[in-house]
């Protein structure tokens, strides 16, 4: 075993996460960079064990009583991701191959047929169906294809391809919304670090032709499992830890997700964690990047490893697991001793989290010499139309197939699930909201004149640079400013916000082009930046639809009364707004256009 010491600023407290019965030891941040104490941690990588008896292999894996565990396909090589498609057929990706296989049973002996082929290019991994259509995600790209009634699929079509370079952390999946919205989980490029890309470490939600997406939610590490809750129609999400903070820390994340929210990584983990490895965006400290952060919901054994994640919406298993959610854990490689190897239960009472429970394992085993193996490394999950579970192994490339040995209620097992997406009403422009008499009083310049065309270096295809802006004529008793950017032409949300700032000093009347989308900025010093309607910090530049007329954006910058708004980095447009009520003395704008 090798050992990799860190020297941080941290405390060591052991505690129990509650529900989750599992035991981990917290590690602090401790706020400055002159703290001294040392992390230990381990690898660990056990060996892959092979049993090529089918009999036999099943006889080592643990399942509930009442059920049964078989091999429904060997020989895969890479299954990683599972989907069901509308009409039964089973399908997983093959990362390492870079394509998707249809497995059929079409002699109905409980075994797959030899697998087709169905979909072909680089990187494929998440997959998932609406309808009579498939999407397929790269890790550039996203595809979308119609499915024939015998499985295969049409000619594929890409509607996306730009989304964030890869890293650490390369394997996207997809999911269809209840909103029939695509979402689409983008990991973080590293272990921990400040991403230049806002897209990264984020789950995205996308229209289904690709033309306009946004930041759903972020600071996710790695969240390849999502699904949504049956029966309240709720996101939840399971997030891969930090690693090297021990062999206990941190623990995988159980997160509610919504709309908008952060959720710590890479300044805050677990339940409001410190992590003392990486310090937060000058002007902001770790206390205050966790009070903007969510919390997961439940937590399960640290280095456990994540992956495919479904609500158990059949009907064969048995009452008390429908509306569970199943996750598959592909298992440690450093930590000691291993963890995951396993697929576990989340167990939902009244549509709420309440603990994790252990339903398929024994694919971990210590050998006689102590040394620690496996019999798979468990990556995908799919409810089967039959409401049998298929559970992929992508290490040993196999996939099972486990049932419930009682009834089965073979009926068609599709459940609605309710979209409880936010729909945010139209409004008018920030400076159209503002009760001033002084409107107009603020005169503002910028690169291009009122009216007229923004050059394309502003825009989010150029260089997605902040424009430079210049006003005037703030009146006496000016203490601060507050800069909106609105685009009421955009279909939704309308307006459509590119940039937020506020807590502007009252001595600043000029923004040089290409502020960074820091939520803090060093100059203008302690000036403020929230979020746009994309989902991230600062600036973010025009991309109306293509053959849309242009568009009409306004600038706009107001005087407050006070020097601080009171509210944390990161607001949206209407919590500042709110906070702006009865402080505005005067108001200006300048508006330019843009055509894609």
């Amino acid at each position: 075993m090798k050992y990799y010491t860190h020297t941080a600023g941290l405390l060591l407290a052991a505690t129990t996460l509650a529900g989750s019965g599992v035991a981990w030891a917290e590690v602090k941040g401790v706020v400055g960079r002159a703290s001294d104490v040392v992390i230990q941690g381990s690898i660990l990588e056990p060996e892959k064990l092979q049993v090529s008896d089918d009999a036999e292999l099943t006889k080592l894996i643990n399942v509930p009583d009442g059920f049964k565990v078989e091999v429904f396909a060997r020989d895969l090589i890479n299954p990683r991701m599972l989907a069901v498609s509308k009409a039964g057929h089973l399908y997983a990706t093959r990362r390492s191959i870079g394509d998707v296989i249809l497995l059929k049973d079409g002699d109905g002996d409980g075994k797959s047929d030899k697998p087709i082929t169905v979909a072909s290019r680089p990187g494929i991994h998440g997959v998932a169906f609406d309808d009579d259509k498939v999407f397929l995600v790269t890790i550039h790209d996203v595809y979308t294809a119609g499915v024939n009634a015998d499985g295969s699929f049409g000619p594929l079509k890409r509607i996306i391809s730009d989304l964030p370079d890869a890293g650490q952390h390369a394997n996207r999946t997809i999911a269809v919304g209840p909103d029939d919205m695509l979402y689409i989980s983008v990991g973080s490029t590293c272990n921990e670090c400040q991403e230049d890309n806002p897209e990264n470490a984020t789950i995205l939600r996308a229209s289904k032709d690709g033309t306009k997406r946004s930041i759903f939610a972020s600071g996710l590490r790695n969240t390849i499992g999502f699904d949504w809750e049956p029966g309240s129609g709720h996101l939840y999400g399971m997030d891969h830890g930090i690693d090297w903070l021990g062999d206990e820390v941190q623990i995988e994340e159980f997160n509610a997700l919504e709309e908008g929210k952060r959720y710590g990584w890479p300044y805050v983990y677990g339940m409001s964690g410190l992590n003392p490895h990486i310090d937060p965006p000058e002007g902001i400290t770790l206390e205050q990047w966790a009070k903007m952060s969510a919390e997961p919901t439940l937590g399960y054994t640290a280095h456990s490893a994540p992956m495919q994640m479904t609500f158990y919406n059949g009907k064969s298993f048995p009452a008390e697991l429908r509306g569970d959610a199943f996750v598959a854990m592909r298992g440690s490689w450093n930590r000691r001793p291993p963890s995951g190897y396993e697929v576990v239960r989340v167990n939902f009472q009244n549509g709420k989290p309440v603990g994790f429970e252990k339903f398929l394992d024994g694919f971990l085993l210590q050998q006689a010499n102590g040394k620690y193996g496996y019999l798979g490394r468990l990556s995908g999950l799919a409810v089967g139309k039959d409401g049998s579970l298929f559970v992929a192994d992508d290490s040993n490339g196999i996939v099972y197939r486990v049932s419930h040995e009682g009834a089965v209620d073979s009926a068609d097992s599709a459940v609605s699930v309710p979209d409880i997406a936010k729909k945010k009403p139209e409004s008018k422009v920030a400076f159209d909201l503002i009760n001033s008499a002084k409107n107009d009083a603020i005169m503002v310049k910028s690169a291009f004149n009122d009216g007229q065309p923004i050059p394309l270096a502003y825009a989010f295809d150029g260089e997605n640079a902040s424009p430079p802006l210049e006003w005037d004529s703030a009146p006496a008793g000016t203490k601060s400013f507050v800069l909106i950017v609105d685009d009421p032409d955009a279909m939704e949300p309308r307006p459509f916000t590119h940039w937020v700032a506020y807590d502007i000093p009252a001595k600043t009347k000029k923004l040089r082009e290409g502020v960074p989308g820091s939520p803090v900025l060093a100059e203008p010093k302690a000036m403020k930046q929230g979020a746009n309607s994309s989902g991230s910090i600062g600036y973010t530049g025009p991309k109306p639809p293509v053959d849309d007329p242009a568009h009409h954006y306004h600038f706009q910058v107001f005087a407050l009364d006070v020097e601080s708004l009171g509210i944390d980095p990161g607001a949206n447009r209407e919590k500042v707004m709110d906070a702006m009520e009865d402080h505005v003395l005067a108001a200006g704008r300048i508006v330019g256009t843009f055509e894609r």
